[in-house]
């Protein structure tokens, strides 16, 4: 995840002390408890349907490895699914957690919170509940393949928001949905949201099957344009915003500033220190029967059973080729990566979208939408994978949605 506000906030204090690089010392876990869903939506990395699916983890497996993820120290976790809200221990195994300490997000559909378990939701204490929209009524409702989700998971955002729980809007960019992104920025204000993630597409599950939906790289640089500039206009109000899966942002935020006057010095060493895709360093995944992978994208390569051995054991011990590679500083990459000149930043971005295209790992992400000479490639580069052709024009996004006048050096 990248945290837009937390490094814009930097960027307003440019003498503030650049402190420590500092490391948990577990993962962060994200944890599928169930695979059944009751939409069908068309990016699903799980591709989960509204169905049982057999050997999933029993209630007393789950709280086992709660224990022995509160004794290996991991800084949060978050329960996914499919959709968390339809396992029936949900509460006991998000009070349990709790109970251990553990910061706890929930990442819901939201269409399941109404005003019989709202209640439950709240006494549990989550830390955080992020809520999915992809764009207006009908295009959610297209996307979920559900008439009727987007009032669903909307009520849910309010009923978090009236009793009291820290709610974040969710959206995964695409070429269906990406010209809805200034409403849903301004849908996030009226309804006074506390968070807004925008996901890149990853190519796995129905996410790789719609590869083609894939948001291009002028759309791309058009949206992380407008959530840089909304972002920037927020610093004051408490509204947080951040991305994932395209580590790209962090040298396209960087450019972002440096076109705008400035001083990038903290900045930039701030980007460094984050490193960027931490996929099976920092980021760690457990699927709804117990296998472990290096992040949630990644349910083709198992590493190991929690039923079999302790979380902590396969995360710490692994000799798995693709996790050697994934914790080599720096990563074997290929191409473009390899040669790019913001890889301190980047850390190679995103490896399953490589392998998904590609069937190697290290090759370079075709979801990098920097060019060759944005990261510092001589010209007439030509990398392993067929490079694109020019440019497409440069998208802007009509902004008059937006109330707050901007400020800083360059603000237009």
């Amino acid at each position: 995840m990248f945290r837009i506000s937390h490094y814009l906030h930097a960027l307003r204090t440019p003498g503030a002390a650049t402190g420590p690089v500092r490391r948990p010392p577990g993962p962060v876990v994200i944890w599928n408890l169930v695979r059944r869903c009751n939409l069908a939506c068309r990016h699903c990395y799980s591709i989960s349907a509204d169905i049982d699916f057999p050997g999933e983890l029993t209630t007393a497996e789950v709280l086992a490895t709660l224990d022995d993820l509160q004794r290996f120290r991991v800084p949060a976790l978050i329960l996914s699914g499919g959709e968390p809200l339809l396992r029936p221990d949900i509460h006991e195994i998000s009070a349990y957690a709790k109970a251990l300490g553990l910061y706890l997000g929930l990442s819901t559909n939201g269409t399941l919170i109404d005003a019989d378990n709202i209640g439950r939701i709240a006494a549990t204490g989550f830390d955080y509940v992020g809520i999915s929209l992809d764009g207006l009524r009908a295009t959610h409702d297209r996307f979920r393949r559900l008439d009727g989700a987007f009032d669903r998971s909307l009520a849910g955002i309010r009923l978090c928001r009236t009793h009291g729980i820290k709610v974040g809007l969710r959206c995964t960019l695409t070429q269906d949905n990406h010209a809805q992104l200034p409403a849903l920025l301004e849908l996030m204000r009226t309804e006074q949201v506390d968070k807004f993630y925008l996901s890149h597409l990853n190519y796995a599950g129905r996410g790789a099957r719609n590869r083609r939906d894939d948001a291009v790289h002028a759309m791309t640089r058009a949206a992380m344009d407008l959530l840089f500039e909304t972002a920037w206009d927020d610093l004051d109000s408490g509204r947080e915003y951040v991305s994932g899966n395209n580590d790209a942002d962090g040298p396209y935020l960087l450019q972002w500033a440096q076109a705008r006057g400035f001083d990038t010095t903290q900045l930039e060493r701030r980007l460094v220190q984050w490193g960027g895709n931490r996929s099976g360093i920092d980021i760690a995944n457990i699927d709804n029967t117990g296998e472990v992978h290096p992040d949630t994208f990644w349910w083709n390569h198992p590493l190991g059973n929690v039923r079999e051995q302790p979380f902590s054991t396969i995360w710490s011990t692994t000799r798995d080729p693709l996790m050697l590679g994934l914790r080599s500083e720096p990563r074997p990459l290929k191409g473009r990566c390899a040669a790019c000149r913001h890889l301190p930043i980047c850390g190679g971005n995103t490896r399953v979208r490589a392998f998904q295209t590609s069937g190697d790992p290290w090759a370079e992400d075709p979801g990098c939408y920097l060019d060759d000479d944005e990261i510092g490639l001589p010209g007439g580069y030509a990398g392993e994978a067929a490079q694109p052709g020019p440019r497409a024009a440069p998208i802007r996004f009509d902004r008059r949605h937006q109330s707050a006048p901007a400020t800083g050096p360059g603000a237009r």
